[in-house]
């Protein structure tokens, strides 16, 4: 969307769970109707919408964006991106570990640990690690185990989730957030083990801080919005 002059006065939810402008369905790029999975979302996505001053500000409009994906991009090539996740969950963050220093080590050990082990028992998917830099081929009994688990995410989960996976740099981080089965607070902290340790040991620059800050707030957000298209 390009920004334009604000066109309506009210914002709606049709029963079918579209949006309406002045009674209007709003539709994507693509000319479908914008219709939601889960009343919340809709709610959500009507929100932003009732949310702009004169001006419609497309760049915070995240939860329309998102779903204009899932409608435009995801469900007519849902095939291809589930491939695109199970290739990146072949090579996974949380499966490389550092040996040394000690102190890394074990953070590593810490924060990723719990992954692989919730992969183990909630997804049947037996993952492996390694501190070496050369890539490690997974099983592919585990590699099929999480493709089912993406398999069942709805359109709208599924987008949210590639965009969490690329900002947070694990497919499995981004699975126990869609399953809810970790905080966003948690998934987040444990993406960034590596940058937060080379920050204490070299401090923090103040424009990737920056930069940090926009992506977390964008996490944040596919975060609430995988929620609320869970259900």
């Amino acid at each position: 969307m390009t920004a334009r002059r604000r066109f309506y006065k009210v914002v709606s939810v049709s029963d079918d769970l579209g949006i309406a402008l002045d009674g209007r369905a709003i539709k994507t790029p693509s000319k479908a109707v914008l219709q939601l999975p889960t009343a919340a979302l809709a709610d959500a996505v009507a929100a932003e919408w009732a949310g702009q001053g004169e001006t419609i500000d497309p760049a915070s409009m995240l939860f329309t964006r998102l779903a204009n994906t899932a409608i435009d991009r995801v469900r007519p090539d849902r095939g291809r991106i589930e491939a695109e996740v199970t290739e990146y969950a072949g090579s996974d963050l949380v499966f490389y570990r550092a040996d040394t220093p000690e102190t890394l080590a074990q953070r590593h050990a810490a924060q990723w640990d719990p992954v692989v082990d919730w992969a183990r028992t909630a997804l049947d998917a037996p993952f492996v690690v390694t501190t070496s830099l050369v890539h490690k081929a997974q099983p592919e009994s585990a590699l099929r185990a999480h493709a089912a688990a993406i398999a069942a995410l709805n359109d709208f989960e599924l987008a949210a989730f590639y965009t969490v996976m690329t900002l947070t740099g694990s497919a499995l981080l981004a699975t126990m957030l869609a399953r809810g089965a970790m905080t966003p607070e948690a998934a987040w902290a444990a993406a960034h083990v590596d940058e937060d340790f080379q920050i204490e040991q070299w401090g923090e620059d103040e424009e990737a801080s920056a930069r940090r800050a926009a992506r977390h707030a964008e996490f944040e957000a596919c975060c609430r919005f995988m929620a609320l298209a869970r259900g």
